[in-house]
């Protein structure tokens, strides 16, 4: 599992890839709070373009991430979901609380001019 981390403009954005099961959340999660708590970042965005599969430890990854960026008053989005990534997100509920933006299109930026 790859993350790749960029700030810009008070802004993280972690690309993650391939599959969030019990293995992968762990090690994403570690990370994923450090750069948190470091940056304290307005908003934080988990693109999910690569990913091909997550179970219920992806889920409770990303409530808990959800629960650290709003700690600190920023907001938590998710981008690029594919459709079966989609259907587990919508499945456990977690689309009531946490917003997917599409198109790669967050705050008025595409990704690629964040990097």
């Amino acid at each position: 599992m790859q993350v790749q981390y960029i700030k810009k403009n008070k802004m993280l954005i972690f690309k993650l890839t391939e599959e969030i099961d019990h293995h992968t959340s762990e090690k994403i999660r570690k990370r994923a709070d450090y750069e948190i708590e470091i940056h304290i970042p307005k908003k934080v965005v988990f693109d999910l373009e690569n990913v091909t599969f997550m179970d219920s430890s992806g889920i409770g990854m990303i409530i808990g991430r959800y629960k650290l960026v709003s700690l600190f008053g920023g907001t938590f989005v998710i981008t690029n979901v594919n459709k079966i990534v989609k259907k587990t997100l919508e499945m456990s509920g977690i689309l009531k609380i946490i917003q997917i933006e599409d198109n790669c299109c967050i705050g008025g930026n595409n990704i690629e001019e964040c990097v």
